[in-house]
């Protein structure tokens, strides 16, 4: 039987699109909490000029802050070779023991594993502000958080050291599994 408690995060996508990600804790303190999610399971391949960011089978070792505007994952393939870190701009998550909610605000940053960093769906976020999936206060946080992010790993301050000291590997050794 395994004892590492699991989350349960309802992921909204506005306008009306929930999803319900399954996901184990790992390490939890007070300014972080630490998942592994499931095996990703879709038909569908994420890809940034050309290369894969997850697949099928794929895992990612996200960190949540409360009261913060954005997440972090670190993504593997399906056969554990790190592709790059994923900050999802959104809602600081509301947390209520086992069961999460955030909304997410259709920016994202990407950072390939030699450092080159990305903003990510200024076109999906252009539209949402123009179909009101997203008031004008909420997309100018999401965009301040964004550009926040973008400066801190220009200065070499982001990501965070918290996610620095985790690989997907000691996640997994803390699991007491390998999936």
């Amino acid at each position: 039987m395994n004892a590492n408690p699991r989350v349960a995060i309802h992921y909204k996508r506005p306008p009306d699109r929930v999803r319900i990600y399954d996901q184990r804790i790992v390490h939890e303190e007070t300014d972080v909490i630490v998942t592994l999610s499931q095996p990703i399971e879709s038909e569908v391949t994420m890809r940034h000029d050309g290369n894969i960011m997850l697949e099928q089978g794929s895992l990612a070792l996200w960190f949540t802050f409360p009261n913060v505007w954005h997440d972090i994952g670190l993504f593997h393939r399906a056969d554990r070779t790190f592709t790059g870190l994923y900050a999802n701009i959104l809602t600081p998550p509301i947390i209520d023991g086992p069961i999460w909610h955030t909304t997410d605000l259709f920016l994202d940053v990407w950072q390939t594993p030699e450092g080159e960093i990305l903003l990510l769906d200024e076109n999906e976020f252009a539209d949402a502000k123009k179909m009101g999936l997203i008031d004008l206060e909420t997309a100018n946080r999401a965009w301040e958080e964004s550009q926040r992010i973008l400066s801190d790993a220009a200065l070499g301050v982001w990501p965070p050291n918290c996610v620095r000291e985790w690989s997907l590997e000691r996640a997994l050794t803390r699991l007491g599994d390998d999936l």
